[in-house]
C-alpha cells in the first residue's frame, strides 16, 4: 500500500529507493529528505479499494495543489472533483474506457481555465486579446501541471494511490459537455485517487539514467544514446516482469512514429479552438 515514508529512513533504505527508481544498483545521495523519499517511491496505482476518500483529504490535496508555483500568480486552472458513479462511468468511457477510473472513489479532472479571466474582463469592460496566443495556453497547461503534481504527492503522503490519465484529452468536447465546462476551459488530464487495493502489485517503474537527461552548462547529444541503450536493457527486464513484451524504444517509436500513435489527440489544436482558445 502507498504510504507516507519515514523521514528518518536508514541509508540502506535510501539506496533501495534510488535502485528502484533507476532499476540498477545505486548508491543513495547524501541529500535525501522525507519529501524526496516520497517522490522516489512514486508508482502509478490502478487498483483501488471501495473505501471513500474523505472531504478533508480532498481539501488538503487541493490546498497542496494551490501551493504550487503559478505564473505571475494568474492561477489559470481549476479542478472538478468527480465522485458520482454514473458520471465517472461516462468519463471513463471517454478517457479510453479505463476501468480503474470507475473504481477510484475520486476522479479529479484538471482544467486549464481562462473562463474566470474572461468573466473578470467582461465585468471590467476590458479586452482579453493576450489570452488568444499559444504562449498564454502554455501558461495554463504549465500551471495546471504543477498544481496536479503537488496534488499527487500530497495524496500519496496521505497513504492514497494515484494515476494520471491523459485519456481525458481523447474527446475534449464530449468531456466538456459532461462537466458543463464553459468556453475557454479545457481538460488537461485526469487523476484517479483512492486507497490502493492490497492485491495491487504495481512496482516503481525505472526511469532513464541521469546521464540521459542531465546536461551541465550546455546540451550534449553524445551522451544520449549510450544512456538510452543502458536504459533499454533495464526497462525491458521491468516490462517482462510486468508481462509486457515491448521495449521502451519501441514504445517511443510507436507513439510518435505516425499520427495514429496519438490515438485521436492529433486534433487537440482544433479542439482547443472549439473550446474558445483562439490561438495565434
Amino acid at each position: 500500500m502507498t504510504a507516507a515514508l519515514d523521514p528518518t529512513s536508514a541509508p540502506d533504505t535510501d539506496a533501495a529507493l534510488f535502485a528502484d527508481r533507476y532499476g540498477t544498483t545505486h548508491s543513495s545521495s547524501r541529500e535525501v529528505t522525507g519529501v524526496i523519499r516520497q517522490q522516489l517511491a512514486h508508482r502509478s496505482v490502478r487498483s483501488f479499494r471501495p473505501d471513500p476518500v474523505s472531504d478533508a483529504a480532498v481539501e488538503a490535496i487541493v490546498a497542496a495543489a494551490q501551493s504550487a508555483p503559478t505564473s505571475s500568480n494568474l492561477q489559470t486552472w481549476s479542478v472538478v472533483v468527480v465522485r458520482d458513479p454514473d458520471l465517472k462511468d461516462r468519463l471513463a468511457t471517454l478517457s479510453g474506457d479505463q476501468e480503474f477510473i470507475r473504481r477510484a472513489p475520486v476522479f479529479l479532472v484538471w482544467l486549464v481555465d481562462f473562463a474566470r479571466l474572461a468573466q473578470l474582463a467582461d465585468r471590467h469592460e476590458h479586452g482579453l486579446e493576450g489570452a488568444d496566443y499559444v504562449e498564454s495556453a502554455l501558461v495554463g497547461f504549465v500551471d495546471v501541471s504543477l498544481a496536479a503534481q503537488n496534488a499527487s504527492l500530497a495524496a500519496e503522503s496521505l497513504g492514497l494511490g494515484t494515476v494520471f490519465v491523459g485519456g481525458a484529452r481523447n474527446h475534449p468536447e464530449d468531456l466538456a459537455a459532461e462537466l458543463h465546462l464553459p468556453d475557454r476551459v479545457v481538460a488537461a488530464f485526469g487523476l484517479a485517487v483512492g486507497h490502493p487495493d492490497d492485491s495491487d502489485a504495481s512496482r516503481v517503474k525505472p526511469r532513464l539514467p541521469q546521464q540521459a537527461v542531465v546536461h551541465h552548462d550546455r546540451y550534449r547529444e553524445d551522451t544520449q544514446l549510450p544512456a538510452v541503450d543502458e536504459y533499454e536493457q533495464t526497462i525491458r527486464a521491468f516490462y517482462e516482469g510486468e508481462g509486457l513484451a515491448h521495449s521502451w524504444i519501441e514504445r517511443v517509436l510507436v507513439r510518435f512514429g505516425t499520427v495514429g500513435g496519438l490515438n485521436g489527440r492529433e486534433r487537440i489544436g482544433e479542439a482547443l479552438r472549439n473550446r474558445g482558445f483562439h490561438l495565434r
